[in-house]
């Protein structure tokens, strides 16, 4: 197998076209950007819909906007996956429906679209001789912590029909290296937040309420522990990942080393805010008991000796500059608006 040097602009010269999936999401789109931005080539694979709309892309930054080729199309497809992947040589695989609440209903669409649509661009990858693969899995993977931090050789649990897919399409992601030589690389993003993400998650939950005068904060469970990173540390693993030879066929948590609970860091952003709130449980926003992960908490060590990657954002301190950072992108004219404060987004 062809080997890459690890200096970036050599390593740009062999990866000339990125195809990054699920480039109009949240992570996507901040992926998107810094790619531009470092020269990389970028076909922005986004879903295909009536009103021709990017997501969060129709809103990129104006140095980036009109430096990428926006491709449309629905990740399920195999025709339209293998189209995007053409002349593209190495994939960004981001593109999942990733809401917990939404898979406890409609199970089905996770199947196709996380574990068929990897499957997708697993074939397209492998025939088009793309030469790296990056496939995005996450920490739900684990379940509840059965030890801290977690390595990437702790267990697998599947504790909701989300998580369970994402084991499933891992694994297919793997067995793909291990039967073909496909050049993947499983990279594991722990909890990611910061602007542009959606209110299904806590931070954005949060912040959006209290953003809007509320001080009566509709949440499920506090105790619940997270390793949260915030999105350019996420990108910047991203991106280390991607300039690297190294990490074929292996599993690469991406996160913090830093844990907290659910309510410390609602604390955090109200103190951050300047507002005093009351936590009130909601129980459409509880997950089933057996179904709620208590723990997470990344081991980043493989990352870190793997492709020489530190968190930018790491620690107690860390997480308070990515939590203002984030406020202060909501808090900036149109961006609040674009969310429902008074609606539980699943």
């Amino acid at each position: 197998m062809q080997k890459y040097t690890h200096d970036p602009r050599l390593r740009r010269q062999h990866m000339k076209k990125v195809l990054i999936t699920g480039a109009d999401g949240f992570i996507g789109s901040h992926l998107t950007e810094a790619l531009v931005r470092q020269g990389f080539e970028v076909r922005a694979f986004v879903l295909y819909n009536s009103s021709n709309s990017w997501g969060w892309l129709d809103s990129c930054a104006p140095d980036v906007r009109g430096h990428f080729e926006v491709f449309s199309g629905d990740i399920r497809d195999p025709h339209g996956v293998k189209e995007a992947v053409k002349g593209c040589t190495a994939v960004l695989h981001l593109a999942a429906l990733i809401a917990i609440p939404y898979s406890y209903h409609s199970p089905d669409t996770y199947v196709d679209t996380n574990i068929k649509g990897t499957l997708n661009i697993l074939q397209a990858s492998r025939e088009l001789d793309v030469r790296r693969v990056i496939h995005t899995s996450t920490s739900e993977v684990y379940g509840t912590a059965r030890f801290v931090p977690i390595t990437e050789e702790h267990p697998l649990k599947g504790q909701s029909p989300y998580s369970a897919t994402k084991i499933a399409a891992d694994q297919l992601a793997y067995s793909f290296y291990a039967s073909f030589g496909l050049p993947v690389v499983i990279a594991r993003p722990f909890n990611t937040y910061g602007p542009r993400q959606s209110a299904r998650a806590v931070i954005p939950a949060v912040i959006t309420q209290i953003a809007n005068g509320r001080r009566q904060i509709k949440l499920g469970a506090v105790a619940p522990t997270r390793d949260f990173s915030y999105v350019q540390d996420t990108i910047g693993g991203f991106i280390a990942a991607l300039n690297s030879d190294r990490g074929l066929g292996e599993v690469v948590n991406f996160g913090s080393n830093f844990e907290i609970s659910i309510g410390d860091t609602v604390a955090l952003i109200a103190e951050a805010m300047q507002a005093d709130v009351e936590i009130i449980t909601d129980k459409a926003r509880m997950r089933p008991e057996a179904s709620e992960v208590e723990r997470l908490w990344a081991d980043n060590t493989k990352m870190i000796e793997l492709f020489d990657w530190m968190p930018r954002y790491a620690g107690r301190d860390g997480f308070r500059r990515g939590l203002i950072e984030t406020i202060d992108w909501f808090a900036q004219s149109g961006n609040l608006d674009k969310y429902k404060p008074d609606i539980y987004a699943l």
